[in-house]
């Protein structure tokens, strides 16, 4: 570590001044009149009350009073002005230090959102190549299982059922079941939770399905910025009919049941983010807009029990959060 240097050394008590006490002189131009003015008082006492022949018939009590009272007088006088001098000094090294600190405050937050920044976009990156990489692999699993199909149906031997052109490969995907369906919409619970990753990749190879998880996936990698988690929420349940209601196009104080969000900080942090990056508030809403689709097609099929398993999901807690910052359920 090098030395400082002398101009570093001239710099540093100028750039710490504000947090010490200045140092105040033991004698001021305050004390320097007290004592002038008790000087010439003292005199003018001894000359005419002191003196003798000069003192007719008065006590000498009151003698001493007449010649000290003034020089005390005097002096309460120029005690109370040092003392107003120095509070008001103080008062000025406050605000300077106040003012020293607030502008050290903001300096300090425009540093770390300067420095947030990129690492956001770093981890939308990470989050893009992930999401890439998985798909890469579902297509050469998917290829790898469709190759023996194609293979027998060129073949041109009459047991096999040959497929039209045109056919899409989500139309012949087995449809997922419920209970995969939402699991995958909660999301692994931790690295170890192989049934939540096996329910993961299944979702992604249904279209609709991989599209509200990747929405889903969007808005909570969003609000973890904030750090709103949706573990931490604890929403009041609605009822399934309350579901089955919003499922059928109900909107508004029918279910407001929906918005079981209460956590203030939460709801202050999504609103003021929804207001302010169009980014966040572009998401937020295809995230909704996928979630609708999601529970018109899901409802008719579903029973009482997976509506309720499906509100206890994290995808279903973002969109309590966010319908009721979006004013759905107003």
């Amino acid at each position: 570590m090098s030395e400082p240097t002398p101009e570093q050394e001239d710099e540093r008590p100028t750039a710490l001044g504000i947090y010490d006490k200045p140092a105040t002189p033991s004698v001021t131009e305050i004390e320097v009149v007290a004592i002038a003015l008790s000087v010439i008082w003292l005199i003018v006492s001894v000359v005419f009350l002191v003196l003798p022949g000069k003192v007719e018939g008065g006590s000498f009590v009151v003698t001493l009073l007449a010649v000290f009272m003034p020089v005390a007088m005097i002096w309460v006088a120029a005690t109370s002005m040092r003392a107003s001098r120095v509070m008001r000094e103080e008062s000025a090294r406050l605000q300077t230090a106040i003012d020293a600190i607030r502008q050290a405050y903001v300096m300090q937050q425009q540093r770390a959102a300067s420095g947030y920044e990129p690492a956001v976009t770093k981890k939308l990156d990470e989050i893009a190549q992930t999401a890439k990489k998985t798909e890469s692999a579902l297509a050469t699993f998917s290829t790898q299982r469709t190759e023996p199909a194609r293979s027998t149906i060129n073949s041109g031997t009459g047991d096999q059922t040959s497929l039209e052109l045109g056919t899409q490969a989500d139309e012949i995907a087995p449809r997922l079941s419920t209970d995969v369906f939402i699991r995958a919409l909660n999301f692994p619970e931790t690295q170890e939770d192989t049934e939540g990753f096996d329910a993961l990749r299944l979702a992604l190879k249904d279209r609709k399905t991989a599209q509200l998880v990747q929405a889903s996936q969007d808005v909570l990698t969003l609000l973890s910025q904030e750090g709103i988690y949706m573990d931490d929420l604890r929403p009041d349940m609605a009822r399934p009919e309350v579901w089955r209601q919003f499922a059928q196009g109900a909107r508004g104080r029918a279910v407001a049941a929906l918005g079981g969000i209460r956590d203030r900080s939460s709801l202050a942090l999504t609103a003021a983010r929804m207001k302010q990056d169009p980014i966040f508030r572009d998401a937020a809403h295809h995230f909704l807009r996928r979630f609708d689709h999601m529970i018109v097609e899901f409802e008719p099929d579903a029973s009482d029990a997976d509506l309720t398993a499906l509100g206890d999901t994290r995808t279903a807690r973002a969109f309590m959060l966010l319908g009721r910052v979006a004013g759905t359920f107003d």
